[in-house]
């Protein structure tokens, strides 16, 4: 009888919580300023194609890198408290999982890559295509063939900073222009492209994790 009525104590204050916080949502008055027309008449010295993308990873890609640089801090939080012990092996799932897990993980890439290729246009880019890869070593520990991680080696940890590391590199670089991440319009397409790309990878290694460091924990 205390665990149904502490549940359902919960279930109200949850209830309640959204109530609030919908109401306060329908109340906000619009924005002062409406952006949507500078960011389309600048749209074509942006590099990208796709309103978004110019604004995470030009117009206000300091924010991004902050971003980046907050993911980053969680997982090395993680790595803090975490034990040195190996990791144990991964509990087996059936074959049946396993053959399904093999089959949806290079399809899961592919869709990664494509998501990485398409957010210069459409939605998608480097936090999606993270995300995704990141479910796909998710998936393969959770059906036994990815054991939890231990302690990141050089190359982990190379991989876990390289994207941070690369967008901070070229942000240095062009503050010799005298501005923070203001891309050439020449080069902004490709400097993006780049940047994305190692951001793809070292998201997708951070997400994950979040998730395999602390899983070999619960192995243990």
């Amino acid at each position: 009888m205390k665990r149904m009525s502490l549940v359902a104590l919960v279930l109200a204050l949850a209830l309640a919580f959204v109530a609030v916080l919908a109401g306060a949502m329908l109340e906000l008055a619009p924005a002062a300023i409406d952006l949507r027309l500078p960011v389309a008449a600048h749209l074509a010295d942006s590099g990208v194609t796709h309103p978004v993308t110019a604004v995470l990873l030009n117009y206000r890609g300091y924010d991004t890198l902050l971003e980046i640089a907050v993911l980053l801090l969680a997982l090395l939080a993680i790595l803090a408290v975490v034990d040195d012990a190996p990791a144990s092996p991964s509990r087996v799932a059936h074959p049946v999982l396993q053959a399904l897990a093999r089959l949806a993980v290079p399809l899961m890439i592919v869709v990664a890559v494509y998501l990485l290729w398409a957010g210069a246009f459409r939605p998608g880019g480097a936090f999606q295509a993270g995300a995704v890869l990141a479910a796909a070593a998710v998936l393969l520990h959770l059906v036994g063939l990815l054991p939890g991680w231990s302690r990141p080696r050089l190359g982990l940890r190379i991989g876990l900073a390289a994207g941070f590391v690369l967008f901070l590199a070229v942000a240095a670089g062009l503050l010799t222009q005298g501005s923070l991440l203001q891309y050439p319009p020449a080069a902004a397409g490709v400097l993006i492209l780049l940047i994305e790309s190692g951001l793809t990878v070292s998201l997708a290694l951070i997400l994950a994790g979040l998730f395999l460091f602390l899983s070999r924990e619960d192995e243990a």
